[in-house]
């Protein structure tokens, strides 16, 4: 293993004696070094003892800034080996935005997660009123309630793919899905093919099996089809992520021809697709979500697709679901045994009377995003007209290029600010994805014009004085 004297560390890290407190000081110093690739991962640190006593500090000093790394994910260390660098498991470590409750005062620029809308009220109110006649059974049904799964099968049908209710599992939220999904799919050693970027919670999902991730580069121009067969027959992979409908967090649509060719290499190549819709609703140029569900050139059942009611309704409900065949859909069924048995009665009655509103409820959302989208473009393009990105036709987020160098020091300084982002290297591997963000328009035009106008300071003048580090801000939840 390569190391560095303390000397070296010393003349890369440059901090000035009189930052205080120190110990953070240093440890932001050797981040910023890992995060730039100046400082390469797997790099045996000095020991304590040797950098103190270089930089003129108290070896408390540098155990502190030891730990603090250590803490965030890019230190590691072994009794006996000393310590090495590394880079963050997105999972666990402490300065993840999706670990915000949304209660430190932020703008929670980080979640591309809509409010309720307007029908909410009087859909709980129905289902209030439904609830009584599912009392006298055991409110157990690992399926899902038959008339949820009804409405979402037709659904599927309207849309340009024949769907039974015995093809539909309901679960509770879309990341449940998709947990489900890949603990049946994917296992240690497997084989995983991921968009890069992709949702990071599928990256979080494929860790936790063991599998091992094989990533094919998009864009907000979509997918080549040609690479995405590639990397299919190259890596046999068992599984392959995708997200042909508004990729989060690119924004792409995948066409009918290349949705038909990925289809096809996924046969030759005797893989499984994990298809996730959960933008597929959103259509804002659309309107009316007509492009064929990716399921619709599956002519052998390997694909099995994740819906949810999160983006056109609410998160709060929690309720997503699974289509696939009919025999697939069972052993799901069985397997979800061991996690929750059953989805909430409830949300399930509310989400079944949503979807007898769907058309009404959809418009408003579309009217609400296609507002807030032209909001977001039109504040970072006069605030911030060196940052590229391209508007997508739907779902709910910008993939930004912006031009600060480090998207995680910018995500910092933007706190400090009262802003919360989202860097890219949530949605890459191995910390790539440096020079990006993911920006969504789901908040009220208003929020998002003084949000934009917070990181253009924050990019202008760094961190606020006085303003507390990005992890000091995350309670651990």
């Amino acid at each position: 293993m390569r190391y560095l004297s303390a000397a070296q560390v010393a003349r890369l890290a440059d901090v000035p004696p009189e930052a205080r407190p120190y110990y953070r000081a240093l440890a932001d110093a050797v981040r910023a070094l890992i995060l730039d690739g100046r400082l390469p991962v797997r790099v045996r640190m000095p020991a304590e003892r040797h950098l103190a006593a270089t930089l003129g500090v108290s070896r408390t000093t540098v155990t502190a800034a030891y730990d603090l790394l250590r803490e965030r994910g890019y230190l590691e260390s072994r009794q006996g080996s000393g310590s090495w660098t590394a880079l963050p498991d997105p999972a666990s470590t402490a300065d993840n935005p999706w670990l915000s409750t949304g209660q430190d005062g932020l703008i929670q620029l980080h979640a591309a997660a809509p409010p309720a809308p307007s029908a909410l009220r009087e859909a709980m109110a129905e289902a209030l009123e439904d609830l009584p006649r599912y009392g006298m059974g055991n409110g157990y049904d690992p399926m899902g309630l038959p008339a949820l799964r009804e409405r979402i099968a037709a659904r599927y049908t309207a849309r340009g793919l024949a769907t039974r209710p015995e093809q539909i599992l309901v679960t509770t939220g879309s990341q449940h899905a998709l947990h489900l999904a890949m603990s049946l799919l994917a296992g240690p050693g497997d084989p995983v093919l991921v968009e890069s970027p992709t949702y990071t919670h599928a990256i979080d999902v494929a860790r936790q099996r063991g599998a091992r991730l094989v990533p094919v580069g998009i864009s907000h121009e979509g997918w080549q089809a040609d690479l995405v067969g590639c990397a299919l027959r190259q890596s046999a992979a068992r599984v392959a992520y995708l997200m042909p409908d508004f990729q989060n967090p690119t924004g792409a649509l995948m066409d009918d021809a290349t949705r038909a060719a990925v289809a096809g290499a996924a046969r030759r190549a005797d893989t499984m697709i994990l298809i996730d819709e959960t933008w597929a609703e959103l259509d804002l140029d659309g309107g009316d979500g007509s492009h064929a569900p990716m399921a619709a050139f599956d002519n052998d059942n390997r694909m099995i697709t994740i819906g949810s009611a999160s983006k056109l309704w609410w998160g709060g409900l929690r309720i997503g679901w699974l289509r696939a065949g009919t025999a697939l859909i069972r052993r799901l069924a069985v397997r979800r045994a061991a996690v929750d048995i059953a989805s909430p009665v409830l949300e399930q009655l509310a989400v079944a009377r949503l979807f007898d509103r769907l058309e009404e409820t959809r418009a408003e959302r579309l009217r609400g995003l296609r507002a807030s989208r032209a909001t977001l473009v039109a504040a970072l393009r006069e605030r911030l007209p060196a940052w590229q990105f391209a508007v997508p036709r739907g779902g709910g987020a910008l993939w930004v290029r912006h031009d600060s160098g480090s998207a995680v020091s910018l995500c910092e300084a933007a706190a400090t600010r009262g802003v919360r982002l989202a860097a890219g290297t949530w949605f890459g591997l191995e910390g790539t994805l440096e020079g990006y963000l993911r920006v969504p328009y789901t908040l009220p035009p208003a929020v998002l014009e003084e949000a934009v106008k917070r990181i253009a300071v924050a990019r202008e003048h760094g961190p606020a004085a006085g303003g507390r580090p990005a992890d000091a801000l995350v309670p651990m939840i």
